[in-house]
């Protein structure tokens, strides 16, 4: 896999600005800067890595375009290994769109998704691991997303797999070495100390695992519905977990009647948070809507909040409504406790409720609280020192290296032979190196950088 052109694109974004860049990258990218140039250096023969001030050159029309900062990067000490120039003018459409065509006028092509990091991975700069956090980095919706983000960026999850794949590839040496020189006098590892090694490996890809649903949400965030009856408090509560008033709050049943949907951060974990109308049977037309719409919410949440007044308690249509939920993440939460502070609750719920009071905003802490137990299973948020899985393409490639070494485990207690056995190996090996790019093929790289933005 190699590239011969120049490629170009603006990568900042489109707007009104103080500031636009252009990126030119390939082996031409510094005859195209010196096309444009228009000021004291020669570009030609300048040092990498520094900046030089000067106006953008419209040649054909013997003009300025405007007053840019060009940025010179010669490779390989540069993001994608080529050279690279990057051309910093004033922000807004008309100038650097401009200069983005006398860059394609000048020799350049217009860059895809995501090309430029693709470059950076084919010239060595960096794994697919790396390569994906940096699109983690762009959609970060918390701190601990940027974070976890940081981390495989900087090679934390490269270095647990690339490990992992060497201690693999060394037990498949050790076999192939046993079946091709059975006379020799070669260094041989017995059984156990094989499925010692192999448990080991195992050992590591299954704590990965452990770990990729916090990783997951800790990334992606989850969706959280706020449901229950008219007047229980659902948009107080909503009011009290944004600490502002976005739902309108009334004495009036039936004041909310679509979804309200906000977002907020909750222990570093990005929540969508959606506040549904009442749930009850209504003869208006546009409130029942509302109510459909409370239910396909609350099934599609992964986590809801059924809200209850607790100086009403439950009644039968709450508790049936619960049952609607069985098997998804609920808490129940009692609402209105400054008015009755002892109303009881289904055992079910014996250990999944809390009890608050939204117009007095208590118990909101507790409550912040019970949802990270509940989504996280008691697992706190990484803090982006150690190696967490979150994409689903590493998850899944993740699954099938540990069901390569059970499969192995497996063949060699039952005394197979291993010139069948090292075939499990092979495969684990061959699927972590799907994980960093070693084994993947230039259709997989191409889909995984397809979903990059313009720029990157």
């Amino acid at each position: 896999m190699s590239v011969t052109d120049t490629i170009a694109a603006i990568i900042t974004a489109p707007g009104r600005a103080a500031v636009g860049i252009i990126r030119l990258s390939g082996p031409e990218a510094l005859a195209i800067a010196k096309r444009l140039y228009d000021g004291a250096a020669d570009l030609s023969t300048a040092a990498s890595h520094t900046i030089h001030y000067g106006w953008v050159w419209d040649a054909a029309h013997e003009k300025r375009v405007d007053e840019a900062l060009f940025l010179l990067m010669r490779g390989p000490k540069s993001y994608t290994g080529e050279d690279v120039v990057e051309i910093q003018c004033h922000g807004g459409h008309t100038s650097t769109q401009e200069i983005l065509r006398l860059c394609l006028v000048c020799g350049a092509r217009l860059a895809d998704e995501g090309e430029f990091t693709k470059r950076a991975f084919i010239n060595g700069k960096l794994d697919l691991t790396r390569a994906e956090a940096i699109m983690d980095i762009v959609d970060a919706k918390s701190e601990a997303a940027l974070s976890q983000a940081v981390a495989q960026k900087s090679g934390v999850l490269e270095g647990r797999i690339r490990d992992a794949r060497e201690a693999v590839l060394e037990l498949v040496a050790f076999i192939q070495a046993d079946l091709d020189y059975p006379e020799d006098d070669i260094e041989r590892l017995t059984d156990e100390e094989l499925a010692s090694r192999v448990r080991a490996v195992q050992g590591d890809m299954d704590a990965l695992i452990a770990g990729a649903e916090r990783g997951r949400i800790t990334r992606d965030g989850i969706k959280m519905v706020i449901a229950g009856k008219p007047n229980v408090g659902k948009s107080s509560l909503l009011n009290a977990l944004l600490g502002r008033d976005r739902a309108i709050v009334t004495d009036i049943a039936g004041t909310t009647r679509d979804v309200v949907t906000e977002h907020l951060t909750i222990g570093g974990v990005p929540v969508e948070i959606l506040d549904t109308a009442g749930i009850r049977e209504t003869a208006d037309t546009i409130e029942a809507i509302g109510v459909e719409r409370a239910k396909a919410a609350s099934q599609a949440a992964d986590l809801v909040l059924y809200v209850v007044d607790a100086s009403r308690g439950l009644d039968a249509d709450d508790e049936a409504f619960l049952r609607a939920l069985e098997g998804k993440a609920c808490l129940l939460v009692v609402n209105k406790s400054d008015l009755n502070d002892t109303m009881a609750v289904p055992e079910a719920f014996a250990d999944k409720h809390v009890r608050i009071s939204a117009k007095e905003v208590e118990g909101i802490e507790a409550l912040e609280q019970s949802i990270l137990s509940v989504i996280l299973h008691d697992k706190t948020v990484g803090t982006g020192d150690t190696a967490v899985v979150s994409n689903a393409r590493h998850i899944a490639l993740l699954e099938r290296c540990a069901a390569d070494l059970m499969s192995f485990l497996d063949g060699l207690d039952m005394g197979m032979s291993k010139d069948i056995l090292v075939i499990d190996l092979q495969n684990a090996w061959e699927n972590l190196g799907l994980i960093t790019g070693d084994t993947a093929s230039e259709d997989l790289i191409d889909t995984i950088f397809s979903k990059f933005c313009l720029g990157k």
